[in-house]
């Protein structure tokens, strides 16, 4: 049935756009039939999957392969549910301590559109949605969600820009996500707008999945926000809705500045300077056995019941 080949090599880093051509291996085992490789790269410290799906496997991946592949059904069942309206809860949490108003919200990769209601109930704004799994789109669409399946589509058939645009657990599957994000900023986000997204934690979390080409710390995923033309407002690094003990997940609140890829100095603006993460390795082996221990010492709270 999962016929991709992972057969395509990451040339430059993501972030620094070094050479990974000699990137020293970070992990590598078998998953769900492929061999998942993760690298680390020895300028910045970002720890990414090479060698990978192509551009075309992974359109093709998500539309129809990937919640087979990791839930065992195409659509919606009810511990995904429960896991969406807990994340989705924890998250408007994180964004009401800093936003009192929302207007318009987009959301990419919105699943079942969980996040969607609870943006809409809390601020009584208008959510959008963008969606690829044909599935889990159709699922939020009968709820009533305006759903599109790309952002190709909503450009085709609706403009403006978003006050909020959130990424929850989608960065980590993206194989440039500078550019990706710098588009966004450019074209979707309003000039004053926010931007919100939550990844798993390289220090906490498994992280390495046939659908993640890259797995962030803290420190990484800054400084990829940074490049992309954002200023870090707010972070909180915790398990919620799964723990409250490992820190599994890494979300952020940020500004998108003025120029591309700049950040605010002296009054003026300046090209943001990449600052690399070392020790990588070590912080990734404490952080698993911080979990391991947790687990062992306290289950019930290590791990919440779903």
């Amino acid at each position: 049935m999962y016929s991709f080949a992972m057969a395509e090599l990451v040339q430059t880093c993501p972030l620094c756009g070094g050479q990974t051509g000699n990137a020293p291996l970070f992990d590598q085992r078998s998953l769900h039939g492929f061999l998942v490789t993760n690298r680390l790269c020895s300028n910045c410290g970002l720890v990414f999957q090479s060698p990978h799906m192509t551009d075309v496997e992974l359109d093709s991946f998500y539309e129809e392969e990937y919640r087979q592949l990791y839930q065992g059904s195409a659509g919606p069942n009810p511990k995904d549910l429960a896991v969406q309206a807990g994340r989705a809860q924890a998250l408007v949490d994180f964004t009401k301590a800093a936003l009192s108003d929302v207007n318009q919200h987009l959301d990419i990769g919105c699943s079942a559109g969980l996040l969607l209601q609870y943006f809409q109930q809390a601020y009584s704004c208008q959510s959008i949605g963008i969606e690829p799994g044909n599935a889990y789109r159709e699922y939020a669409q009968v709820q009533g969600l305006i759903v599109f399946s790309s952002l190709s589509d909503l450009a085709a058939n609706q403009s403006g820009r978003y006050d909020l645009i959130s990424l929850a657990h989608v960065l980590e599957h993206l194989s440039n996500p500078v550019e990706y994000l710098t588009r966004l900023r450019q074209d979707w986000l309003a000039p004053d707008g926010w931007l919100l997204v939550e990844v798993p934690n390289l220090y906490g979390h498994d992280c390495f999945e046939v659908a993640h080409l890259i797995s962030f710390s803290p420190h990484t995923l800054k400084q990829v926000l940074q490049q992309a033309g954002f200023q870090i407002q707010t972070e909180t690094i915790h398990g919620r809705p799964r723990s409250d003990l490992i820190p599994l997940y890494v979300t952020i609140l940020a500004k998108g500045t003025p120029d591309i890829s700049v950040v605010p100095h002296r009054g003026g603006w300046v090209q943001p300077k990449i600052e690399p993460e070392n020790g990588v390795r070590r912080k990734r082996q404490i952080a698993m056995l911080r979990r391991r221990i947790s687990t062992r010492l306290s289950p019930r709270k290590a791990w919440l019941p779903v």
